[in-house]
């Protein structure tokens, strides 16, 4: 990466729209493409540079659109091909890219692929997937017959008996999703195939889904391993066999020089790779290795739970800057940070990280997203975030929808544990609430849809929502837009380097960022008390607010959620 001309997306902010629970534009209560349409001006307003659509393929929907069925097509739920290439036009039109999501660890077992080759054993497409005989000495469907002990990252074994031919196909997923086998070079190219087909028809780019989990430790002999038991559970650990396995980076470097060859300058290429370390993305994101340009990285939102997402714990903010802070020194010279509070898989941020609480709501969300902005990297604005959606108030487990949720509630209840506990965890950790309907105005359905939305919409959309918030200059949606024009103007927070202040100050978060003899000072207070800003950083002392999220009082005194954009006096 060149210093002296930096690429395009260190200046850029992408903002994710998942179109289930955008907008609905014919009334069936499902988001679309058309809906997608209507609020491009709301994108263009906000200032982002690229949209980031979740999918849209054909779907059986068992996993909301992560399992395809046809990778070259749109559903009929979320509308055509056509308007696919509408949207990408008005984008372009506005000066915004748009970035795919792709699916291609796993398919849906309704794509064609996956029917050839479940039809026989003797398919030319039976090694398009990873099928594998019951465990020796054992007969299919005989409890622990599987040919490994993995757990899926959906609860449940991650193989299903297919009882035509005796055999069990590996899904790391729920059980309609089917692995892709990526040692089978035929499937390597139908997928690099698929898509050039989607470059040549105008988008740009790529937020690949779990990439990462392509690559599997497979012996020379076609054996998986067994994983390490993992406590309180029949299965064992499927994470070393199949996270960043040991063909990944030979694949992501081939699908490079196959796909992005000669057109790559004005691409995003982004992968989304749990169980990554620092090392790890430095791999996948130096750009002289030809694989990625950012990923996406769980380790700080992985912070506030303990093993599993469902068994939450109290976040500690000394945890989040060691976090956070390891990542932005660790890429600091080479690759590239995702920066990201949540999305389509997160809760929300400001319920999550800040607190939305009628008193502190506009405040820590305003703060939380100053910190996010001003750290080195590229930030993802998740659709509602940039007017402070919160978690919704759901109330028995009949009103959740998400399938890792659901399966996670059977799972537990039936392994004994208190149903009002499980239920309280789905609340605060259930991708659910990312997932309500994004609350455009005060009506009825919060102008999503003039029909029944597929997932309730928020109650408190009468008060939090886009419309409520366009004309106010001290509104949520307001400081989105200067956070992201200050990125767009200010070299510094494109490119600036990043060095941490007060490391173990439980409530202060605090950072430079400088870039050849300019610098800009950037103080967070992640809590409800206040604090002496000079006393604890003299540097802020006279110091010229850039960027702050309250009205100018005391500048010597840190008010609770406030944030505040410094530049020193030199």
């Amino acid at each position: 990466m060149s210093p002296e001309h930096p690429p395009w997306w260190t200046r850029a902010v992408v903002y994710q729209v998942y179109p289930r629970s955008f907008q609905d534009s014919d009334g069936d209560g499902i988001g679309d493409l058309g809906g997608v349409l209507q609020r491009v001006d709301h994108l263009a307003d906000l200032g982002v540079d690229v949209v980031w659509l979740s999918p849209v393929y054909p779907s059986p929907q068992a996993d909301n659109g992560y399992d395809i069925s046809d990778y070259t097509g749109v559903d009929p739920l979320f509308g055509t091909l056509e308007q696919l290439d509408d949207l990408v036009a008005a984008l372009h039109g506005r000066g915004m890219k748009l970035v795919m999501d792709l699916v291609v660890n796993h398919t849906s077992d309704e794509h064609p692929w996956f029917v050839e080759s479940r039809s026989s054993p003797d398919s030319p497409k039976r090694d398009w997937y990873w099928w594998r005989p019951p465990r020796e000495g054992m007969a299919a469907g005989q409890p622990g017959a599987e040919p490994t002990n993995w757990h899926g990252f959906f609860s449940g074994p991650t193989w299903e008996l297919d009882e035509a031919s005796g055999e069990y196909y590996l899904h790391l997923f729920d059980r309609k999703q089917p692995d892709l086998n990526w040692e089978n070079p035929e499937v390597r190219q139908a997928v690099y195939a698929m898509m050039r087909w989607w470059l040549d028809r105008g988008v740009d780019g790529f937020r690949m889904d779990v990439i990462n989990l392509i690559s599997k430790d497979v012996g020379p002999d076609g054996a998986l391993q067994d994983g390490p038991a993992l406590p309180g559970l029949p299965y064992g650990d499927a994470t070393p066999s199949v996270v960043s396995g040991p063909r990944i980076h030979e694949f992501l470097q081939e699908m490079h020089r196959e796909v992005f060859t000669g057109r790559r300058e004005q691409l995003l290429l982004v992968g989304e790779t749990p169980g990554v370390t620092v090392e790890d993305a430095r791999l996948f994101t130096d750009p002289a290795r030809g694989e990625l340009d950012m990923v996406f990285q769980f380790e700080h939102v992985g912070l506030d739970f303990e093993g599993s997402k469902f068994r939450p714990r109290p976040l500690r903010m000394r945890d989040l800057k060691t976090s956070l802070g390891r990542w932005q020194t660790g890429l600091a010279d080479v690759g590239w940070n995702s920066l990201y509070w949540d999305n389509h898989d997160q809760p929300r941020a400001v319920s999550r990280f800040g607190d939305d609480s009628a008193r502190f709501r506009r405040d820590s969300a305003t703060c939380l997203a100053t910190l996010l902005h001003l750290h080195r990297g590229t930030p993802y604005v998740y659709q509602g975030e940039e007017f402070g959606m919160a978690n919704a108030p759901f109330g028995g487990v009949e009103d959740f929808r998400d399938v890792e949720s659901l399966n996670h509630f059977a799972q537990a209840v039936a392994h004994g544990e208190d149903p009002a506990e499980v239920l309280a965890a789905l609340r605060r950790m259930s991708r659910d609430n990312a997932r309500t309907p994004v609350q455009w105005d005060a009506s009825p359905n919060a102008g999503f849809t003039t029909g029944t939305p597929w997932l309730p919409v928020n109650p408190d959309h009468v008060a939090w929502n886009a419309a409520a918030q366009r004309d106010d200059p001290t509104s949520v949606l307001a400081h989105h837009r200067r956070l992201i024009a200050l990125r767009h103007d200010d070299p510094v927070v494109a490119s600036g380097d990043f060095t941490m202040l007060l490391p173990e100050h439980d409530d202060v978060y605090a950072f430079t960022r400088a870039l050849d003899g300019a610098a800009l000072l950037v103080v967070c207070n992640l809590g409800p008390g206040t604090h002496d800003l000079a006393g604890l950083l003299p540097e802020a002392r006279g110091a010229e607010v850039v960027l702050g999220n309250l009205p100018e009082d005391d500048p010597a005194v840190l008010r609770p959620w406030e944030a505040r954009v410094l530049r020193p006096v030199r």
